[in-house]
């Protein structure tokens, strides 16, 4: 599809709102060559009023629009912001009517719509006028403006028990049994690097005890932990304990609310694992099946079964743990709303405290030439999310963050599920972006959250194994620049 911007050069609002609409386009900025479909963007100010125009042609279809809205007396970033929207809604009114059913989302991109839900109330807005904002201008369903609404009144709750100095951890274990076909993360099969596991747990220990040094020196206690991957149960047990006593040791965490562990993958958790790692004074583990189906498991390259997972489920409820997560993924290969909906089943029949939603993400590389293809399967993950929707109510769960990623399964969500008084902190303040997170190890993003001007700073350390192991002094100097400028 050739697109032109005449006028303005917001290039990124109209191809991500192209993109959420039409997945299958292949974008190009050029002129119309009166063959291939084509969209024209114009903007216009007058007297302090911005106007944009919007021509959009689709197999043959000509559609127009014109959005206007005040910029007078506008800083840039609040212009911005108005003419992009404008952009934005005016490809929506030219695209939607085509589409064969209107997107939940509407007209509302960005991955963290709960976020910009606490946006508008803080600009005075009332949580009805919000949601009628979401629903009206937005075109966004009431089903997910309720998601959002309710998910940003989570949000609101972290914020108001936070502590400006306090922080969360996240640490790293890029390492899993076997890579699955759906992953994106940077991740490396224990068959190929099997031997860098160890060096990497010193690298990290180093990393652990570098950063708590950091914190002490400043000042600032550790409210959540959140050790992820990859699948850090790939480790042994004996190297989980020596991380997490690190993490003891170096650490002030006389203000940790949780601390979690991501087991994952049912094949790597053992008994001894799951001692050690509750030893280490972890009371959350996540195992995560996807989905309860042995051929859809097999089919995204697990090694493991659907029985694995239950007895994985009952060796960690034997070890302590207060709350145990599973995540589900709608939309894998080979995955129906029925066998779905059984997922569901039957993880709710074992009861773990949080259950997590997730929508497929579709690689940049997927095929998505074939338009009934992508159709029927847009089809069937909606059916799975509201199935999802109704059942985990039903079975006493809410829904308590959200976020969503570019080229989802149909532009859907990921939505963390719990049970009263159960939900992640972690998670919401990683999603909701309302306090400081330090990460460590390969590929961790840290980012200093200023909530008093929304400005968020980032390091981000080394992405691979191998080039993670040798950048010890350069990741603890990037961190302690990063906190050193949130105090100037």
């Amino acid at each position: 599809m050739n697109y032109q911007l005449l006028g303005h050069d917001l290039r990124h609002a109209a191809e991500e709102i192209l993109l959420q609409l039409l997945p299958a386009a292949a974008l190009r900025d050029a002129p119309d060559d009166g063959a291939d479909d084509f969209c024209l963007s114009a903007l216009t100010e007058r007297d302090g009023e911005a106007a944009v125009r919007t021509t959009t042609r689709l197999s043959g279809t000509t559609r127009e629009s014109v959005r206007t809205g005040k910029v007078e007396g506008m800083n840039e970033m609040a212009r911005k912001r108005v003419l992009s929207e404008l952009v934005k809604l005016g490809v929506y009114d030219t695209v939607a009517p085509a589409l064969d059913t209107p997107p939940v989302w509407g007209a509302l991109t960005g991955v963290r719509p709960a976020k910009l839900v606490r946006s508008m109330t803080a600009r005075g807005l009332s949580r009805g006028e919000t949601a009628a904002r979401f629903r009206e201008r937005y075109f966004v369903s009431p089903t997910r403006t309720a998601l959002a609404v309710r998910c940003a009144a989570y949000a609101g709750q972290a914020i108001d028990s936070l502590n400006e100095r306090d922080v969360s951890l996240y640490v790293g274990i890029p390492f899993c049994p076997s890579r699955c076909a759906y992953c994106s993360f940077v991740s490396s099969s224990i068959e190929r690097s099997a031997a860098l596991i160890p060096p990497y747990v010193d690298a990290l220990c180093a990393e652990v005890r570098d950063t708590g040094a950091l914190l002490a020196e400043q000042g600032r206690r550790v409210t959540s932990i959140y050790i992820g991957g990859g699948t850090p149960t790939t480790l042994s047990a004996e190297q989980l304990a020596r991380l997490m006593g690190e993490i003891a040791r170096s650490m002030d965490l006389s203000a940790l609310r949780e601390y979690t562990v991501e087991a994952g993958r049912p094949d790597t958790i053992t008994p001894e694992k799951l001692a050690a790692i509750r030893a280490g004074g972890a009371d959350r583990v996540s195992i995560n099946p996807q989905t309860m189906n042995d051929e859809v498991l097999a089919r995204i390259g697990r090694r493991h079964s659907a029985e694995d997972v239950v007895r994985a489920y009952h060796e960690a409820r034997a070890a302590g743990f207060s709350v145990i997560n599973m995540d589900t993924i709608a939309g894998l290969d080979g995955d129906t709303p029925a066998s779905f909906a059984e997922t569901l089943c039957r993880l709710t029949a074992l009861d773990p405290e949080n259950i997590t939603v997730h929508t497929l993400a579709i690689k940049r590389g997927a095929d998505l030439s074939d338009k009934a293809g992508n159709a029927a399967r847009h089809d069937a993950v909606a059916q799975m999310l509201d199935f999802a929707h109704d059942h985990l109510s039903r079975a006493g769960y809410g829904p308590y963050y959200l976020y969503r990623q570019k080229f989802s399964a149909g532009g859907f969500e990921n939505v963390g599920w719990c049970k009263p008084g159960t939900e992640s902190f972690y998670n919401i303040a990683m999603m909701e972006e309302i306090q400081t997170i330090l990460s460590c190890g390969a590929g961790g993003v840290s980012k200093r959250v200023d909530r008093a001007t929304g400005r968020i700073d980032r390091y981000t350390a080394p992405k691979y194994p191998r080039e993670y192991l040798s950048a010890g002094a350069r990741i603890a100097a990037g961190k302690r620049k990063l906190l050193s400028e949130g105090e100037a």
